[in-house]
């Protein structure tokens, strides 16, 4: 059915265009909207015919007595996918608007499609972001989502992972945006849209047939072009009653997430997210009291000591010092801390206490 909203803009732009008195009817024949006000919400005889047969109707001045509420001009019906779904009318004399009459009613009917359509995506958008809300709330689900899911197949499908696409800045259109993040992946997407403002989120179904690495680099390479941003990867759940477990870990993704780092996976910031459910002041004690002492060119040179796999001749390389420059940094660090950075225990002691530190 066409609205209210929609048969006023109808009336609105094609008035200006032809010059002419348009109305715009339901299926009942109702004026929903018209160029001249006092007809809006009356019955049109003429229109209530079209909509009962779906033929066109011409109305002259011979055969006006012939209606009520009525002027000269032409009804035609209105379709959209095969479907009445209002009437349009032209005031004037018939004979001289068979040349535009045609032209009206297909410039219409495009209005119409592309105003139903366009609603369509957005209801179906909506409901997506109520479905993946629900699933990823840890309540209950309503009824209307549990039938949703099951008509849509999710129930029999297996391996879920969230995406979650954290945006510098709202992009223009975000609805072309979420189109093109879904055409990406193409039938492997089952739900995507907006969970935050200047986020999206992508639920992907059979991850496990992906190749995920370079699907996940491809789509990073499309958002610094379009939407710039970074990606929070969860962890695959296998049904997707889980799911809040996939998007918890993809929020923590990017909440724990290095600064400029664009693509971080859950795995990277496991031991992070687990260390800061501590109390944060605790946590900063710990790193003070470990790293109490230090330098930052010190905690620099155990920074890069521990990326490089604990290895002299890398460390000393990315360092730009001589290894025996190295060494006496690392023989500095054990004297004030008391822990031995080539020992592995105590690695991971220093480890933790820098990721704290830099978090």
């Amino acid at each position: 059915m066409i609205t209210k909203q929609l048969a006023e803009e109808i009336v609105a732009q094609t008035t200006i265009r032809l010059n002419r008195n348009l109305n715009v009817m339901d299926t009942k024949g109702m004026i929903l909207a018209s160029g001249e006000a006092e007809r809006i919400e009356k019955i049109h005889e003429g229109a209530a015919r079209v909509a009962k047969t779906g033929e066109t109707v011409a109305i002259s001045e011979a055969n006006l007595s012939d209606w009520q509420g009525v002027k000269p001009g032409i009804n035609m019906p209105i379709h959209f996918q095969g479907n009445l779904v209002g009437v349009i009318g032209i005031t004037g004399n018939p004979e001289e608007l068979k040349e535009i009459s045609t032209l009206v009613q297909l410039t219409t009917e495009m209005m119409v499609h592309q105003s139903l359509i366009t609603s369509h995506i957005e209801w179906n958008r909506k409901r997506n972001e109520l479905i993946f809300e629900e699933l990823t709330s840890g309540k209950p689900l309503s009824a209307a989502v549990h039938e949703r899911i099951f008509q849509i197949g999710l129930e029999g499908k297996m391996s879920f992972m969230t995406l979650l696409i954290e945006l510098k800045k709202p992009p223009s259109s975000s609805q072309r945006i979420i189109e093109q993040l879904e055409a990406h992946f193409d039938s492997h997407t089952v739900i995507a849209g907006h969970s935050q403002l200047n986020e999206i989120f992508l639920l992907v179904a059979g991850a496990g047939t992906l190749n995920l690495e370079e699907e996940l680099y491809s789509l990073l390479h499309f958002l610094q072009k379009t939407a710039p941003g970074r990606i929070g990867v969860g962890i695959p759940v296998d049904s997707i009653f889980d799911i809040r477990t996939s998007y918890l870990a993809a929020r923590n993704a990017l909440k724990f997430g290095k600064p400029g780092q664009q693509l971080i996976y859950f795995e990277d910031v496991e031991l992070m997210a687990l260390l800061k459910r501590n109390p944060q002041d605790k946590l900063e004690k710990f790193a003070d009291r470990i790293l109490n002492g230090l330098s930052d060119t010190l905690c620099q040179t155990l920074t890069e000591f521990l990326a490089c796999n604990k290895n002299h001749a890398d460390t000393s390389a990315r360092l730009k010092i001589h290894r025996h420059t190295l060494t006496y940094r690392l023989k500095k660090i054990r004297e004030l801390t008391g822990l031995d950075p080539t020992e592995f225990k105590d690695a991971v002691v220093i480890y933790l206490a820098l990721a704290l530190r830099n978090s």
